[in-house]
């Protein structure tokens, strides 16, 4: 199996910032577009544990679309040969000052594209 394989890499590493433009933009349409659209599509996140493309998505039609501007650092993409990959990333947020978030997505090739199949966010105290 080849590992970041340097299409591959790029094609995953478009999506994660097509993925983050939405996120920060509240772009549902296109959020709900880039996870896969089934019941065992999972999202942990800060506080709530989805379980479906259908809870995923009242999640994004419920929340508030101010104050999800961030800052991301320590990004990493992983392939693994050419329909699956990670991505983990670090976030800081103006409104959470001495945190830090964490997310993690699980990507697959799917027939219309690389779609998030696990995703999981989480926010910690700042490391010393």
């Amino acid at each position: 199996m080849e590992i970041n394989r340097p299409d591959v890499l790029a094609e995953v590493e478009a999506v994660f910032a097509r993925y983050e433009v939405a996120l920060t933009r509240n772009d549902v349409e296109v959020l709900d577009e880039l996870f896969h659209p089934a019941p065992t599509t999972i999202r942990y996140g800060a506080t709530e544990n989805l379980y479906g493309i259908d809870e995923i998505r009242a999640f994004r039609l419920s929340r508030p679309s101010a104050g999800l501007q961030r800052v991301l650092s320590q990004t990493v993409i992983t392939t693994y040969g050419t329909d699956f990959a990670t991505a983990s990333t670090l976030f800081h947020r103006d409104a959470a000052p001495g945190k830090v978030g964490r997310q993690m997505q699980t990507w697959v090739r799917m027939p219309q594209g690389w779609r998030v199949v696990a995703a999981h966010v989480s926010m910690i105290a700042e490391p010393a």
